[in-house]
């Protein structure tokens, strides 16, 4: 597999992704955005935000040059923001990362990861595929959290 197709393999998961989580955050009853389960330390929307914060710092801003100021603290202490503001932070990131994931050339997918990150893999490769756990890992987490809280099932996604 040449390195043009780890762009645009990578490219759709997110889309994918981001996608799943914008119909989580639409599936989750209003009132329950912002509550937790016991044992659970974050809240849906408070695991949101800080998808939000994680991507646009590291894709965008990092590896996409987009500005972005970066407050880690408020993506785990904000509550009350309705749904409607959530979608409004989360939607325009499935093009944002697709985008800046896509139009990563070979060499920048093979050179050195963004100083400064602790992060598995010297490659921007390999540091990708730990961004994507990462989002992964808690997009499972709302989900779980979304039915746990509301008593409603899985959300069936087109294509899988």
């Amino acid at each position: 597999m040449g390195a043009m197709s780890h762009q645009t393999d990578l490219s759709a998961l997110f889309r994918r992704d981001l996608v799943r989580l914008a119909q989580e955050i639409e599936a989750c009853p209003e009132d329950l955005l912002w509550k937790t389960a016991p044992g659970v330390a974050n809240s849906v929307g408070n695991l949101a935000l800080h998808l939000e914060g994680n991507l646009r710092h590291f894709i965008g801003l990092l590896l996409g040059g987009v500005a972005y100021n970066r407050q880690r603290d408020l993506e785990f202490s904000s509550t009350g923001i309705s749904r409607a503001e959530l979608l409004s932070r989360i939607q325009p990131l499935q093009d944002l990362v697709a985008n800046v994931v896509a139009g990563l050339t070979d060499e920048a997918m093979n050179n050195e990861k963004p100083a400064g990150i602790a992060a598995p893999g010297a490659s921007t490769y390999q540091f990708l595929l730990s961004i994507y756990g990462h989002l992964s890992y808690h997009l499972g987490q709302i989900d779980y959290l979304r039915r746990t809280l509301s008593g409603n099932s899985a959300i069936e996604f087109a294509g899988l």
